[in-house]
């Protein structure tokens, strides 16, 4: 779920405009706006989820039935897990848009690009760092 929402169009796709520096304030606005937009539907979900699982927070006599709402509940605490960690990588985004330092690879210091900033706007690494990481991962087994 939570990888669905950097999936979502939440705002129509940037498009630069002639001779427009990367990451002028109008790319950085339109970053800053998909994040939040982001950010506020994992908030949304959370909150969500409390209120579900409070309600329907009820004892079961059968065990079969007690272990598939147990299963159930891990299921969605897991998902939310996940949603917690995509919101920190958001907010650390936001903070490099802040900074200034949104767009750049945070290993070679290159553009990153808009477009796979729009596929993946919590992206720190240009895609050849990123394709190197995967590489250097499936090698130690990560």
């Amino acid at each position: 779920m939570a990888e669905d929402l950097l999936h979502k169009k939440h705002l129509p796709e940037y498009t630069p405009k002639k001779g427009e520096q990367y990451m002028s304030e109008k790319q950085l606005a339109h970053f800053r706006a998909i994040l939040s937009s982001i950010k506020e539907e994992l908030l949304d979900d959370i909150e969500r989820t409390v209120h579900t699982m409070q309600d329907e927070a009820t004892v079961f006599a059968d065990p079969n039935d007690r272990a598939s709402q147990e299963s159930d509940i891990a299921l969605e605490l897991r998902n939310r897990d996940r949603e917690r960690k995509l919101i920190k990588k958001i907010d650390e985004s936001l903070a490099l848009i802040d900074s200034e330092e949104y767009g750049y690879c945070e290993s070679c210091g290159i553009e990153i690009g808009l477009k796979r900033l729009e596929a993946r706007p919590t992206a720190t690494l240009c895609i050849d760092c990123k394709t190197l990481e995967e590489h250097r991962e499936k090698q130690i087994g990560k």
